[in-house]
C-alpha cells in the first residue's frame, strides 16, 4: 500500500479508535496521560476466558479494560465464541459499561497452540474474529503466531504466513480494525515481515517478554518497530516476579522511550505472576496494574 494510503488509513482508524476507546496511532498534544496509557488484563489469564465475571474481576484488580478472548478452537471449524450471540454480546457490553471498563481487544489465543499457517478454514476463523471485534466496538485483534507458526523456527512457513496475513489484512481494513500480530522475530525481522505483508491493518502486538527472554534490548526493539507499527503491548514478563520487583524491566525508562516515540495505546498484563503464589489472581494482577498505573499514568 502506498505511504499516503497507509497514513490515511491510520488517521481514519485513529479517529475511530478514539471514539470507542481502543488504542490507535500516536498521542495527541495535551492528551491526559491515563488516556494515553490505559491498563488492561487478558481474560484467559485471570481465569475468566470469555466469561461475564471477567469485568467484575478486572475492576477489582484495578484495570481499565479487558482483552476478551474468542474462546476455544480445538478441532472446531471456528472458535467456540459465545459472543456470536447478540444477547450474549449485550450482556458483555453491559457488564463492561457497568464497571467502567473498556474492551481493549479481541484475542485469538487459540493460535498459541495451533498453526495459523497450516490450519484449514482460516478465512472463516479470521472473519468471525473481525465480525466480533466490530460488534464489540473494539478496533484491535490480537493474533499470536505461537510455536507452530514461529517463523524463526519454521522459515518454510513464511510464504503461507505472509499470504494469510495479507488476506486477513484486507478483510480487517475493510472492517476498520487492525490485527496485532505477536511473533518470535526480533524487531528488525518483524519490520521485514510487516513490510512483506504490506497492510496497515496488520501491525505488531509487542510483548516485553519476547525481547527480554531472548536477550534483546527492549528499548531498541521498540524504537526499531516505531510508533506506527506497534498496535498494542503485552506489558509483562515471564512468571516469577511481579513487575515492581522484576530486575529485567525498568518501567520508568520504558515509559520515557514510549513517550519519546510518541506512542499511545493499551498496556495489557499477561503474566509476571509471583512464583510463590501464581494462582492469586487479584494479588498478582492487582499489584501489576498498580505498578503500571503508578509509572505510566502519573503526570
Amino acid at each position: 500500500m502506498p505511504a499516503c494510503s497507509r497514513r490515511r488509513f491510520l488517521a481514519t482508524l485513529g479517529a475511530a479508535g478514539a471514539a470507542v476507546g481502543s488504542s490507535a496511532g500516536v498521542l495527541s498534544a495535551g492528551e491526559p496521560v491515563a488516556a494515553r496509557y490505559p491498563v488492561g488484563v487478558c481474560d484467559w489469564m485471570i481465569l475468566k476466558r470469555q466469561k461475564l465475571g471477567a469485568f467484575k474481576l478486572a475492576a477489582e484488580i484495578g484495570a481499565d479494560g479487558v482483552e476478551v478472548d474468542m474462546g476455544g478452537l480445538g478441532d472446531r471449524p471456528t472458535f467456540d465464541n459465545k459472543l456470536a450471540d447478540g444477547d450474549v454480546r449485550e450482556q458483555f457490553l453491559g457488564a463492561a459499561a457497568a464497571h467502567g471498563l473498556g474492551i481493549c481487544s479481541i484475542a485469538m489465543s487459540g493460535f498459541y497452540a495451533q498453526s495459523f499457517a497450516e490450519r484449514d478454514g482460516i478465512d472463516r476463523v479470521v472473519q468471525d474474529t473481525i465480525d466480533t471485534a466490530v460488534a464489540m466496538g473494539t478496533a484491535t485483534i490480537f493474533l499470536p503466531l505461537g510455536v507452530r507458526s514461529d517463523l524463526a523456527a519454521h522459515p518454510d512457513l513464511r510464504p503461507a504466513v505472509v499470504k494469510r496475513l495479507a488476506d486477513a489484512g484486507r478483510r480487517a481494513a475493510d472492517a476498520g480494525v487492525v490485527i496485532g500480530v505477536e511473533t518470535a522475530l526480533d524487531a528488525a525481522g518483524e519490520v521485514r515481515l510487516l513490510d512483506e505483508v504490506g497492510s496497515p491493518a496488520v501491525q505488531s502486538y509487542f510483548n516485553f517478554a519476547n525481547a527480554l527472554q531472548n536477550g534483546r534490548d527492549l528499548h531498541a526493539e521498540l524504537r526499531t518497530l516505531g510508533a506506527d507499527r506497534i498496535r498494542q503491548i503485552h506489558a509483562s514478563n515471564r512468571d516469577g516476579a511481579l513487575l515492581e520487583h522484576d530486575p529485567q524491566i525498568d518501567l520508568a525508562s520504558v515509559r520515557r522511550t514510549l513517550d519519546a516515540m510518541g506512542w499511545r495505546g493499551w498496556l495489557v498484563i499477561e503474566r509476571s505472576r509471583d512464583a510463590a503464589d501464581a494462582r492469586n489472581v487479584v494479588g498478582n494482577f492487582g499489584a501489576n496494574a498498580r505498578t503500571l498505573k503508578r509509572v505510566f499514568q502519573a503526570e
